[in-house]
């Protein structure tokens, strides 16, 4: 697979996904986004010998990158694709743990079967970083983790170029977060960008310049968070509540429930069953008659 990253005139990246492969938080000289796509692009080749091409879009679900992004992502024949996508499946009312794994798997593996080296990650929790309050916080735990579950067994089974973010020390540091509380600051974007470029590294595949994870500018000011936040946060905030937020109390509540008789294991469990079928549906059968080798 590292083939398809050398020895060609023209290196193409194509990125799909939501607003944090957009590159919101991360300003473009231009006045447009940058964000951790655009400055690994920058650091996998010469300029001139690597085009990126950004088909993420702000709000986009896992079915969105299937349905509107994945046709033209094949069409243009990428030697390096990534799908970071999830978090805006979790911040919604309804949550289909097994529609979600399925689209995921189809666009990596039509990707892969497209001769792309698929780069995937795993997904912060948006509870954390927005600072909710536990009752409602622990069920969209539940929900990030589950993905999460599926997007390692994909990248296990797929062997893509896998970043585990929810592992990382410096994730939730706020200085890598923007005045949205969801969207990394540059600071976060290029710790992302790095962290793919350590993972290339590992599968053999050496960057043509060194990622530099220092800001290039300064962080917003105080004026600045405050004038978002009285624009398009409210707005942001305002589309959340009349989607999410009616579901997430009755999921509030339900946790307070099951925490009031002791048995918030029951949700858990409950979940863990849903996830065993959907691994269980995303694993290929063993053909009829094979055998399996086991180590002696």
């Amino acid at each position: 697979m590292t083939a398809a990253l050398e020895h060609t005139d023209m290196l193409r990246f194509v990125a799909l996904g939501d607003s944090v492969t957009v590159g919101l938080g991360d300003p473009a000289p231009d006045g447009g986004w940058r964000g951790w796509a655009g400055l690994l692009s920058e650091s996998l080749a010469p300029p001139g010998h690597v085009e990126l091409i950004n088909l993420a879009r702000c709000g986009a679900r896992a079915r969105d990158v299937v349905t509107d992004q994945l046709p033209d992502a094949l069409a243009r024949r990428p030697a390096l694709a990534s799908v970071v996508v999830g978090v805006n499946d979790t911040l919604r009312g309804r949550f289909d743990l097994a529609t979600i794994a399925s689209d995921l798997d189809e666009a990596i593996t039509r990707l892969r079967d497209a001769g792309a080296l698929v780069l995937t990650a795993s997904l912060p929790d948006p509870g954390i970083m927005l600072r909710i309050p536990g009752l409602l916080r622990h069920p969209l735990a539940r929900r990030i983790q589950a993905i999460n579950t599926v997007l390692d067994h994909l990248a296990a089974r797929h062997g893509t170029v896998h970043v585990d973010l929810t592992r990382h020390p410096a994730l939730y540091d706020r200085h890598m977060w923007g005045v949205d509380r969801i969207h990394p600051s540059e600071r976060g974007h290029r710790l992302l960008a790095h962290l793919f470029a350590v993972m290339l590294a590992d599968h053999g595949i050496h960057l043509w310049d060194r990622l530099d994870p220092r800001p290039t500018a300064p962080g917003p000011s105080v004026w600045a968070q405050a004038h978002w936040l009285a624009t398009k946060g409210t707005g942001w905030v305002l589309r959340r509540s009349l989607d999410l937020l009616p579901h997430l109390m009755r999921m509030g509540i339900s946790e307070w429930w099951h925490q009031v008789r002791n048995r918030t294991t029951r949700l858990d469990a409950r979940l863990r069953t849903e996830l065993d079928n959907v691994l269980a549906a995303l694993t290929p059968e063993p053909a009829a008659g094979g055998n399996v080798l086991k180590d002696s």
